[in-house]
């Protein structure tokens, strides 16, 4: 998930456990598989506090309903298609990438923990990852999803912008970075890089849940 995006604090007031939640992940282990949980997103933390301390409202949301807090975002997201994101504990900091199946959630790959990386990196290796398995595939079609605008860019302007030192500890994150890069400059394709609507519909599928 992009750093830029605002944090929400979700309610839960029937759940494996009840309170407020400062991620979705989070919010999502205690309503999951359980009947008729009630929970709400809210955009501050003061409205999470109010909503949960005056109970539940009419309009929260019900795990078993047909209601839903995102939007549905299977019609928007082909089958085939591949999810990709970052984790960084720091800046710079533990960083890992990669790549899943929206649909089966099956881990199409993964890398890392690297010492000394930062989230936007994470996700611009992600991407090209992504891309350079499915030319190793003869995929042109499979679209990749991201949740980075920052990586996105980077992609276009085949470089990786980034103003993190290069030490010794981090010397394989610089050696995957020239990959990248040398493979972007290298290679053409014609996969769509599309952004994921983390707004719209929820946490990217790759997501790690530890925002």
């Amino acid at each position: 998930m992009s750093k830029k995006e605002k944090t929400k604090f979700y309610v839960v007031w029937e759940g494996n456990n009840t309170g407020i939640f400062t991620s979705w992940a989070d919010c999502l282990q205690q309503v999951k598989g359980y009947p008729n949980a009630k929970y709400k997103s809210f955009l501050t933390k003061q409205e999470a506090e109010d909503a949960y301390y005056l109970g539940t409202p009419k309009h929260s949301l019900s795990r078993t309903s047909s209601s839903s807090e995102f939007e549905d975002w299977k019609p928007f997201v082909p089958q085939g298609s591949i999810a990709v994101d970052a984790a960084c504990s720091g800046n710079p900091g533990d960083m890992e990438y990669q790549g899943v199946d929206p649909y089966n959630r099956d881990v199409l790959f993964l890398v890392g923990p690297l010492k000394m990386g930062t989230n936007n990196i994470g996700e611009f290796l992600a991407i090209v990852h992504a891309l350079a398995l499915l030319k190793k595939q003869n995929n042109s079609t499979a679209t990749i999803f991201t949740d980075s605008k920052t990586a996105m860019s980077w992609v276009k302007r085949k470089k990786a912008n980034t103003k993190l030192e290069f030490v010794p500890a981090n010397q394989p994150i610089k050696e995957l970075l020239q990959r990248a890069t040398l493979w972007l400059n290298q290679n053409t394709f014609l996969n769509p890089i599309v952004k994921w609507e983390t707004e719209r519909w929820g946490e990217i599928p790759a997501d790690f849940g530890r925002k």
